[in-house]
């Protein structure tokens, strides 16, 4: 390198590398920036795309274990699988180099069975856990309902129910 090259480097060394892209006369300014960002968001779209195969598609890997359907979503180590039940996702599973995990709990199984069945087991809980601590809905919120999405309790409730005039003003 020649002295002059040498004490033009230097300075462009010190720049930050936006500020460099920007003095090159070779680049066009954020133009590139918007050119990367719409291949990304095209390739963002592509890949959700192959990510969201229902494990239907024939495109998509799908492994078949005793009650559950995996279909890989992506991923190296871990590899992320999508757990199905009776075509209903239940959630997300991951097979590491030595072992299988769930999205829902820090036990690691042998088995990918083991870890469907873990996190089957763990929904089913919870299912369970939001049923007993919601409350029923009101007499009010009933009347809200279309007739034909009342069961036959809600019914029975409905007929017992008097409104209670809260808010009445005299003319």
């Amino acid at each position: 390198m020649l002295k002059s090259e040498k004490a033009i480097a230097a300075p462009r060394q010190k720049q930050s590398p936006l500020q460099r892209n920007l003095d090159n006369r070779n680049h066009h300014g954020t133009s590139d920036m918007i050119t990367t960002f719409s291949l990304q968001q095209t390739q963002l779209e592509e890949s959700l795309d192959k990510i969201l195969l229902p494990p239907t598609d024939p495109n998509a890997e799908v492994q078949e274990i005793p009650g559950y359907k995996l279909v890989y979503v992506g991923g190296a180590c871990p590899r992320n699988y999508r757990v199905y039940k009776a075509d209903c996702m239940i959630g997300v599973i991951f097979q590491h180099i030595t072992h299988w995990s769930n999205a829902v709990n820090k036990i690691r199984y042998a088995e990918p069975v083991d870890a469907a069945v873990g996190l089957d087991d763990f929904m089913n809980v919870a299912r369970v856990s939001k049923a007993t601590t919601e409350l029923p809905p009101t007499e009010e919120e009933l009347l809200d309902k279309e007739f034909d999405a009342l069961t036959s309790d809600e019914w029975e409730r409905l007929k017992r129910y008097v409104p209670q005039a809260k808010h009445l003003v005299a003319a």
